[in-house]
């Protein structure tokens, strides 16, 4: 068991989906941070000095006006992050968006190269069959 165990790691795919998945996590703390902190603030900003991530609306319970969303999940009070959750939708957005643009790029990087591939595979001058048909008419004559 452990000799496939050993036999399944050390396959490609398996490798290049355990760097994707480390990438992936640290870009997404990447993206959180800029979320969280550079655009959430500004547009927060624009909206009046709102902090987003404390608003939320009450659907039961007792809170004191202004208390922060922990505070008032504390106190037991049922509540709808909707500032938490326009952070999410928007670290979703940007992550989608730049993941787009890179598989943009590697299909175009793709295709390039095998355009390349493809001129480079493609015999620079006469074929064979080319060849052997001028000896023939040359022959004839």
């Amino acid at each position: 068991m452990l000799s496939e165990f050993r036999a399944f790691i050390a396959r490609g795919n398996v490798m290049d989906l355990a760097v994707g998945v480390i990438i992936g996590a640290a870009f997404g703390a990447i993206v959180k941070s800029l979320t969280d902190e550079i655009i959430m603030p500004l547009v927060g900003a624009v909206f009046g000095d709102i902090d987003f991530s404390d608003r939320y609306i009450v659907l039961s319970g007792m809170v004191v006006d202004g208390a922060p969303l922990e505070a008032a999940r504390q106190g037991g009070a049922n509540v709808l992050g909707i500032g938490a959750f326009v952070s999410v939708v928007i670290n979703f957005l940007i992550l989608s968006f730049i993941i787009f643009l890179m598989v943009r790029y590697v299909n175009r990087l793709t295709a390039r190269l095998s355009k390349q591939e493809e001129a480079a595979a493609e015999p620079a001058g006469p074929t064979e069959i080319e060849l052997l048909t001028e000896i023939r008419d040359a022959l004839k004559k």
